[in-house]
């Protein structure tokens, strides 16, 4: 487990003008955060915009992602729903080779009962040829895993950790104190990683360490003190990330870095001329 340890990057999907793959812009982010001291890639989840990409084009990304990362980094691959058939079904016309977990989150919008949460991800662990790691996002999906589930759901031989975002220390720490000595648990909130990492977590998978990964190398890697200071830095920008709904901030930043372009897909639309000048206000020097 120890390759997911420290900053795994939830890689944004770069897009040209016409919405189209910018392959290029993604071959950059994957070198950016490499060099910068990322421990693991996240293909296709959430930051990914996973939600407005078909199979075909799923399937190029991680494709792409697997080439440009030439085995460097381990790669954890976004694969989950709220139709547990149809994520089982993915997970059987899926190529598994370069892929060293998934990261599946919890279903969204038809909001389970703990009960199905439960049996969810027991189908979707019994079947996954790779580990599985899960992802509690109740901004998102309007639905809690609670600690309960996720200490019982831990017990399973292929479920090695949770991505928890609910933003509830309370709740994590509750995890933590309990959960199995190699589970991991990985922040999802940037911020919250310190903080993490002192009640015994395993690190974060980011958004904004596609921007700044030397950062996120340090809040993971260095003294607290020095990972107390590098997280203080993200304070201004971060809450420009989700005020027009991640990545449209994120995209915005990147681009204002020169790394790739801000081209989004509807629903969601390019940063106001607003949020574009808070952003270009507050980067990280």
């Amino acid at each position: 487990m120890l390759k997911f340890k420290g900053t795994g990057v939830a890689l944004i999907t770069p897009f040209l003008e016409d919405l189209s793959i910018d392959f290029d812009g993604l071959k950059n982010v994957i070198n950016h955060v490499i060099e910068g001291g990322a421990d693991y890639l996240v293909v296709q989840g959430t930051t990914g915009e996973s939600a407005t990409m078909n199979k075909e084009e799923k399937k190029s990304v991680l494709k792409a992602s697997l080439e440009y990362n030439d085995g460097r980094l381990p790669i954890v691959y976004g694969l989950g729903g709220n139709n547990t058939q149809g994520v089982l079904d993915e997970i059987k016309n899926t190529d598994f080779a370069g892929i060293d977990a998934i990261l599946s989150v919890s279903p969204y919008y038809n909001k389970p009962s703990q009960a199905g949460i439960i049996a969810h991800y027991t189908a979707i662990a019994d079947a996954s040829p790779v580990p599985v790691i899960l992802y509690n996002v109740p901004g998102r999906t309007m639905s809690n895993v609670s600690y309960q589930t996720t200490l019982t759901l831990a017990k399973h031989p292929n479920i090695i950790g949770m991505k928890e975002a609910s933003g509830d220390l309370s709740q994590c720490m509750r995890i933590a104190s309990k959960m199995p000595k190699d589970f991991l648990l990985i922040s999802g909130d940037d911020i919250l990683t310190p903080s993490m990492n002192a009640i015994g977590g395993s690190g974060v998978i980011s958004v904004l360490a596609n921007a700044y990964p030397e950062i996120f190398k340090t809040i993971c890697h260095g003294a607290p003190e020095e990972s107390k200071e590098a997280a203080f830095k993200l304070l201004d920008i971060n809450p420009y990330m989700y005020e027009e709904s991640n990545p449209v901030g994120l995209k915005c930043l990147m681009n204002e870095l020169g790394i790739c372009g801000d081209a989004v897909r509807l629903p969601l639309v390019k940063a106001s001329d607003v949020l574009k000048e808070n952003i270009k206000a507050n980067l990280v020097q």
